[in-house]
């Protein structure tokens, strides 16, 4: 797979990955309306070698990870799938947060459940709101998760859409081995953390890697696409595997061709001249 490996405390993986959410029906809710083909699709990350699945019981919900069970249990060895809690689904199909102790202990059960797992490799704690990461302290959550993993029912732990100094909190409770937030090519918040949590070992996994809902745009990231006669989303799935080594990528889809094109492209070789003209983009 291209990037190599990166550790997540005692557990190895490569540093591409896939992200499942997209497996689920409309907005994220769900059945998929091809269920085989979803299937396909994850049978199909496990044979190309990626090792590293993100998922969580908020997709569906419960759906995506029904779908990695029927899939793929009992798992091959290498693989590890994290997943998140911390928000779960209205019926008009938002995210509203759910980070009483009680809904995260039930959070943690329903993904044990749902993936036929005794413990969860990497739960990460989903902070802020859809629309990103809020001030606050999430010592209450987060220490919840802390005595599920006392009991043994996760292994490490992980913060999702945070602030730095909430990273920062985290990291003063307990070790995490994760940062998940919102970065790409155009949307650079997060470059002085990135940096941070490299020089700690700690990964970073940005969702949307490729923009989201709304897919990446950029005159220079398709300028030089063009001249590598490759597509621009490939282009910047290998620009963040360059970014920074601690970068793990997920990027999701709901198609094998697609995911075949994501994993070929992320290993696109970039020159340094390349790599300082995309770097202009989000800056």
């Amino acid at each position: 797979m291209p990037g190599g490996t990166w550790t997540l405390g005692d557990l190895t993986v490569n540093r591409f990955g896939y992200g499942a959410m997209q497996l689920a029906g409309p907005g994220v809710m769900g059945l998929p309306a091809d269920r085989e083909g979803a299937l396909a699709v994850l049978r199909e990350a496990v044979d190309l070698g990626i090792t590293h699945i993100d998922t969580s019981g908020a997709y569906g919900p419960r759906v995506t990870n029904q779908l990695i069970r029927a899939a793929l249990h009992p798992y091959p060895a290498p693989l590890h799938i994290v997943t998140k809690v911390g928000a779960v689904r209205d019926q008009q199909g938002g995210w509203p947060p759910a980070r009483r102790p009680e809904d995260l202990r039930r959070a943690v059960q329903e993904d044990l459940q749902d993936l036929g797992l005794d413990a969860l490799d990497v739960v990460n704690l989903r902070l802020g709101n859809a629309q990103g990461p809020q001030p606050g302290s999430l010592a209450e959550p987060f220490e919840t998760l802390v005595e599920l993993q006392r009991q043994g029912l996760i292994r490490h732990l992980g913060v999702s859409n945070a602030t730095a100094e909430q990273v920062a909190e985290a990291q003063a409770i307990a070790p995490i081995v994760c940062v998940q937030n919102m970065y790409n090519l155009a949307y650079r918040q997060d470059d002085e953390l990135i940096d941070d949590l490299a020089a700690k070992g700690i990964a970073y996994v940005p969702f949307f890697p490729l923009g989201g809902f709304t897919p990446l745009q950029s005159t220079a990231l398709s300028a030089v696409a063009t001249r590598l006669d490759a597509s621009p989303m490939s282009v910047a799935l290998a620009w963040l595997l360059r970014r920074s080594p601690n970068i793990l990528l997920i990027p999701g889809t709901s198609a094998v061709t697609h995911l075949r094109e994501n994993a070929a492209g992320a290993g696109l070789p970039l020159s340094d001249e390349e790599l300082a003209e995309l770097d202009k983009i989000g800056r």
